[in-house]
């Protein structure tokens, strides 16, 4: 499993801290081929660690201002399912709850012991694993395929 890792340049710092934390515990982590500048878009990062998610069995993070954005963009990758977190209750939820291969961040208002907790929380924890989730997250999957008729 690889971390995949990509940030606008609101996240650059913290998305340096994170790599450094990640690599000394020994994870692989890939970075976004994007180059970040003063006027970079994060729909781009968010489109491009999407699809180097899905290119194996790997758990990618983003980061933008607040999150919001960068998470909303990250989900119009299909096969993507990203949450948005701000504590560790959230990461858990979003991983097995709701199957998410990605979270992401805001750069703003976190200080990089909160976010190496949330980090280190959604690469340990297990997917998707009770049978009521299971189920939510697989119309999810399968309204993405157009294969789910709602109602």
């Amino acid at each position: 499993m690889k971390i995949i890792i990509g940030s606008d340049h609101r996240g650059v710092n913290l998305r340096k801290e994170i790599i450094k934390n990640l690599v000394e515990d020994g994870f692989e982590v890939v970075e976004t081929s994007i180059p970040n500048s003063d006027t970079d878009d994060y729909p781009d990062f968010a489109f491009d660690v999407g699809k180097k998610v899905l290119d194996g069995d790997n758990l990618g993070i983003l980061i933008c201002g607040n999150g919001i954005g960068i998470s909303i963009a990250a989900n119009k990758v299909k096969g993507i399912r990203c949450a948005r977190v701000v504590n560790s209750d959230d990461v858990f939820k979003a991983k097995t709850h709701n199957g998410a291969n990605i979270i992401a961040i805001g750069a703003d208002g976190h200080e990089i012991d909160e976010v190496m907790e949330m980090v280190n929380l959604f690469i340990s924890t297990k997917p998707v694993s009770e049978t009521r989730h299971k189920k939510r997250v697989e119309k999810i999957i399968k309204y993405e395929n157009g294969e789910y008729n709602e109602l």
